[in-house]
């Protein structure tokens, strides 16, 4: 239960309702208990009619009736009081559910990118939904079925032993039995729901990293490999989920063979005591047996309440992990929202990948005044996107100093930094929703004005028009009913619509003609005016105007400069400028 502990907190913010859940209850089964009496007196009456106590057929008759109407009225009142609790309790674990959920959800926003890199999506995303949906299991019905339990038991038994101390004794002797047995099965209960969560997480994290990558899967012809590869995952799950179910499976047999036994000593015991004159009447016998029916689910529920327990833990173990978890960045500034002016300074930056130990930067130094411009080039895995991330702090630094208007990055506040970064990324995402809702992510009260002023400056306002149903176009998941080239020029009208004071194009023009990469640099020209820019790129064309250059490699400067210095010396700026210039001379 030490995992489960974590809930608490809630239970606390929702203890009015709860308490009403428990008072209700406590009516129900008292209501329920009339029933037992109301029958004993009926068969009573019979058995003195029987022995000529009572001559008079009528008041049989009448007696009957009455006891009738009573336990109709009681089991109508019980019911309506059972209703009331479902919708107290159930209601409460929804409440839980919704306000875990967004515990969860939020806490993933928080985390850093390595957490992602660290783990599997379909595995968060099992942690949100399936492991939430059995905390909530706990805390509803689990909840709502141990307080009725507990509540029946006290006073059925305080009712039985009233009548019969004996009797009683007898008729709850198998349950301390039950009780061992509950407990022993229950822990590999908890063994094997944690086994059962694990397997379902890799199988969800199989199917969503299939889905996701379906367009390779089809182009490979590797349909046959990654169904033999989900179905040995979908048989693991299965094989695991057997074996749980085949320990869930001991609990309502034996249920049913200590009720069972239950009854049959208080036939037994009862006619005994009736025969020896140790019980008054006949009545009492039937008595306990409806108190002994009336304990068969409360009883049979223990297990059921078990298992649920039990697999609560399990999941609220696997959410406490994550829930535990320490974003990498921190943002120590919670109060600072002024705005900057875009000069940047890497003193001496240095960082590693975390989980290989590689260097990606290494004693990394420039700057930018504001409104300047700086490119940047270099080969694959050179470092270029790991300083851009570095200055959005996506990740921090491990040596060295990162300076914005010269104070320390990790003094400015977090959200405000971001928010005055118009960052288009190499890989660009996009949403199921509207093209006008994409451009608008950053910035949901935009007018439309702004945003059609943002497509021209990304030369994609044409295109769009032409759509049938131009900027409420719905895109499929990850913008795949657009083009490369669309896709990167939507990514940029949503940059630009920030009205970032530092913009930051890596290689978002690569998908794009050299026209219309010609086009965009134009219009970007007269918007960045007032801006600190930084482009990275493959392509000369794209750098060439920046007030400096660098060139990385292995993470560290080789060389920096304007175009016309750089293409002055030997080096790997002038190689790659003279490659394109060829290309273009042979392609024209």
């Amino acid at each position: 239960m030490k995992e489960l502990k974590h809930l608490n907190k809630y239970f606390y913010k929702y203890r009015l309702n709860l308490l009403l859940g428990v008072i209700i209850i406590i009516i129900a089964r008292i209501l329920l208990l009339f029933t037992p009496g109301l029958v004993r007196n009926s068969i009573n009456i019979i058995d003195q009619y029987r022995r000529n106590v009572i001559i008079d057929q009528s008041i049989v008759e009448n007696e009957l009736i009455q006891n009738i109407f009573l336990i109709l009225l009681a089991a109508v009142l019980s019911g309506f009081f059972t209703f009331l609790t479902r919708q107290t309790i159930i209601n409460v674990s929804r409440y839980v559910e919704f306000d875990l959920k967004n515990e969860i959800y939020n806490q993933y926003q928080n985390l850093s990118l390595n957490f992602y890199k660290k783990n599997k999506t379909g595995d968060l995303m099992n942690r949100i939904s399936e492991d939430v949906s059995r905390v909530r299991m706990y805390v509803g019905p689990a909840v709502m079925y141990s307080i009725n339990t507990i509540t029946l038991l006290i006073i059925v038994i305080f009712y039985m032993y009233r009548q019969s101390p004996e009797l009683t004794f007898y008729t709850i002797c198998p349950l301390p039995i039950l009780s061992i047995t509950i407990y022993k099965l229950s822990k590999l209960i908890n063994q094997r729901s944690t086994i059962v969560q694990e397997s379902l997480s890799k199988l969800s994290s199989y199917t969503q990293e299939i889905f996701t990558g379906i367009q390779i899967v089809k182009s490979y012809v590797i349909q046959d490999k990654t169904s033999k590869s989900f179905d040995d995952l979908s048989s693991e799950n299965k094989l695991n989920q057997i074996n749980l179910a085949k320990v869930q499976a001991l609990f309502f047999p034996l249920m049913i063979l200590l009720i069972g036994l239950s009854n049959l000593l208080v036939i037994y015991i009862g006619g005994k005591q009736y025969l020896d004159g140790t019980i008054s009447d006949i009545g009492i016998i039937a008595e306990f047996i409806i108190y002994v029916n009336m304990l068969t689910w409360p009883v049979a529920s223990i297990g059921w309440i078990s298992s649920i327990i039990q697999q609560a833990e399990a999941s609220q173990k696997r959410i406490n992990e994550f829930l535990n978890e320490r974003s990498e960045i921190t943002n120590f500034n919670l109060n600072d929202t002024s705005n900057i002016l875009g000069e940047i300074t890497f003193n001496n930056v240095n960082y590693k990948y975390k989980e290989t130990g590689i260097a990606a930067t290494n004693n990394i130094n420039f700057s930018i005044k504001s409104v300047d411009k700086l490119g940047i080039t270099g080969g694959t895995g050179s470092g270029k996107s790991t300083l851009m991330n570095l200055l959005c702090r996506l990740y921090d630094i491990d040596d060295g100093e990162i300076l914005i208007d010269n104070i320390p990055i990790k003094e400015i506040n977090l959200n405000s930094l971001r928010k005055q970064i118009g960052y288009v990324p190499q890989d660009t995402f996009l949403f199921s929703d509207t093209i006008m809702n994409n451009i608008k992510f950053g910035i949901e009260n935009a007018t439309r004005d702004e945003v059609i002023k943002a497509c021209k400056t990304a030369a994609i306002h044409n295109e769009i028009s032409n759509f049938e149903k131009g900027y409420d176009t719905i895109l499929g998941e990850r913008g795949i009913n657009l083009s490369g080239g669309q896709k990167q020029r939507i990514s940029i009208a949503r940059a630009l619509i920030k009205k970032p004071k530092i913009l930051i194009l890596d290689d978002c023009l690569s998908a794009m003609d050299t026209q219309t990469e010609e086009l965009i640099l134009k219009s970007l020209d007269s918007y960045t005016k007032n801006i600190s820019t930084i482009i990275i790129s493959h392509r000369i064309s794209s750098i060439k105007n920046a007030n400096n250059i660098i060139v990385l490699e292995n993470g560290s400067i080789i060389q920096s400069g304007t175009h016309n210095q750089l293409i002055s010396k030997d080096g790997y700026y002038k190689q790659l400028y003279n490659k394109q210039i060829i290309k273009k001379e042979s392609i024209e």
